[in-house]
C-alpha cells in the first residue's frame, strides 16, 4: 500500500500518530499497510513498558490510514477497536504493526493488526473495524 500521499496529510497538523511517534511505511502488497513507533517516554508506562493504550492507537491509526487510501474521497472512522496483548515492549524497543484489510465493504472496512517487537514476535494483536461514511460538509463541522 502507498502511503507516501497519506503521509502529507497526516503531517499538516500535530496528531496521534505524531505525539506517539509513529512512522508509516508503503508496501507492495495493496492490502496490507506497515508502521513503526519507538517505544519511548511518549507511549510508556512509568515502568518503561509500551502502554497497552499506545498500542491500539498505532493499530486503530493503522487501520485508519489503511481505509483512507483505499477510499480517498470517503471519511473512515474507527467504530471497534479490540486487542489482546501477549507479550510486553520496552524502552528503547522498536515495535512494528502490520494491518491486513480482511473485509473491504461499501461501509465497513474491518483490519487485522499485528504489532511485534523487533525480535519479531507478536506483542499485540488487534481488530478494527471502521465505519466508511461521506466526508463531512461545511456545515455539519
Amino acid at each position: 500500500m502507498d502511503l507516501e500521499k497519506i503521509k502529507d496529510l497526516i503531517r499538516q497538523k500535530p496528531n496521534i500518530a505524531d505525539n506517539l511517534g509513529m512512522d508509516f511505511i508503503s508496501t507492495p502488497d495493496d492490502e496490507t499497510c506497515l508502521a513503526t513507533m519507538l517505544v519511548d517516554s511518549r507511549n510508556c508506562q512509568p515502568m518503561g513498558l509500551l502502554s497497552g493504550g499506545a498500542t491500539l492507537a498505532l493499530a486503530e491509526y493503522m487501520a485508519g490510514v489503511g481505509s483512507s487510501i483505499l477510499c480517498p474521497d470517503r471519511a473512515c472512522v474507527g467504530v471497534n477497536v479490540s486487542g489482546s496483548h501477549v507479550r510486553s515492549a520496552f524502552e528503547g524497543d522498536t515495535v512494528t504493526a502490520t494491518a491486513h484489510i480482511v473485509h473491504r465493504g461499501r461501509t465497513l472496512h474491518v483490519w487485522n493488526v499485528t504489532v511485534a517487537g523487533s525480535d519479531g514476535k507478536t506483542i499485540s494483536t488487534v481488530s478494527v473495524m471502521n465505519f466508511i461514511t461521506d466526508k463531512p460538509t461545511e456545515a455539519a463541522k
